[in-house]
């Protein structure tokens, strides 16, 4: 849908650009309705919202989450990010991120002190000041930018495959939201509970199956639309399954800002007909 797109980034979390410059190159984009989902944070809505006021766009409050979900057959935990939208009882929820930010800022400390014993140098300083010294604001494509700096990887992607990603020397786990109190912490605030990029986690078809169903069974409200990059295939599995639980789309384009040249801001995926986008009960 041209002129929306209801998944970006500021520098609150790991986007590139402040609050403020977001809305303007979205304004420059061409894009009238915009959701600022930093991080685990809504601590840069107020200011992305002053903005918006002056340029008649349209910012829609939202936030992604970080939660966990499993399988009963295997017990293994999966991460997954909820993107929540449209929120209007902030105060309700800003309790619960409370505690995201706690267990984002320990999770940081963890991953650089594998990393000094791994590569015998200290980056936690300079991870931090990627983020102005906020600790809570520190994700791990924050590292990956210091080690792409101190020149240990060539590509951010290779941080990930080298250090960061499930499985890998310097990967650690933490024990975030579940899903289900996600999608009912993100309702309890008012606020509409996406799905978001359900492609991006490495998962099998069974298990993308699998948690759209449940994302489903525990009340959720719709599912963000795979990328344009993605396959044909896929996009119509995705489809299918939007279908067959009965669930809303949203589209949005994952923005961070030029070290993430693949994203741009407003490039979305075409609603197919039959499909009811969340940004129509926008109120």
């Amino acid at each position: 849908m041209q002129g929306i797109d209801l998944h970006t980034h500021s520098n609150i979390s790991d986007g590139a650009l402040t609050p403020e410059d977001l809305v303007h190159k979205a304004v420059e984009s061409g894009i009238h309705t915009l959701a600022l989902t930093d991080h685990d944070s809504m601590d840069g809505l107020k200011r992305a919202e002053i903005v918006a006021d002056e340029k008649q766009i349209r910012l829609i409050s939202g936030v992604e989450i970080s939660s966990q979900w499993s399988r009963p057959s295997t017990k293994k935990s999966y991460g997954v990010h909820i993107v929540g939208l449209n929120i209007k009882d902030r105060d309700r929820l800003e309790q619960v991120l409370v505690e995201q930010k706690q267990v984002r800022a320990q999770r940081a400390i963890e991953i650089c002190h594998k990393l000094e014993k791994i590569l015998k140098q200290d980056f936690y300083p300079d991870v931090l000041a990627k983020v102005d010294g906020v600790a809570d604001r520190v994700t791990r494509s924050h590292i990956a930018q210091v080690l792409l700096e101190k020149r240990v990887v060539t590509r951010l992607q290779q941080a990930f495959d080298r250090f960061l990603k499930t499985g890998k020397p310097a990967f650690v786990s933490f024990e975030w939201l579940s899903l289900e109190k996600t999608i009912q912490a993100i309702q309890d605030a008012q606020g509409i509970a996406v799905l978001a990029h359900p492609t991006k986690y490495d998962l099998s078809a069974t298990n993308t199956r699998y948690l759209i169903e449940i994302f489903a069974k525990y009340g959720g409200d719709a599912v963000e639309l795979p990328p344009p990059s993605e396959t044909a295939s896929t996009r119509q599995m995705i489809d299918r399954l939007i279908a067959e639980h009965g669930l809303k789309v949203s589209i949005g384009s994952d923005f961070h800002g030029e070290h993430m040249p693949w994203l741009h801001l407003g490039r979305v995926p075409a609603v197919k007909e039959g499909q009811q986008g969340v940004w129509e009960s926008f109120i």
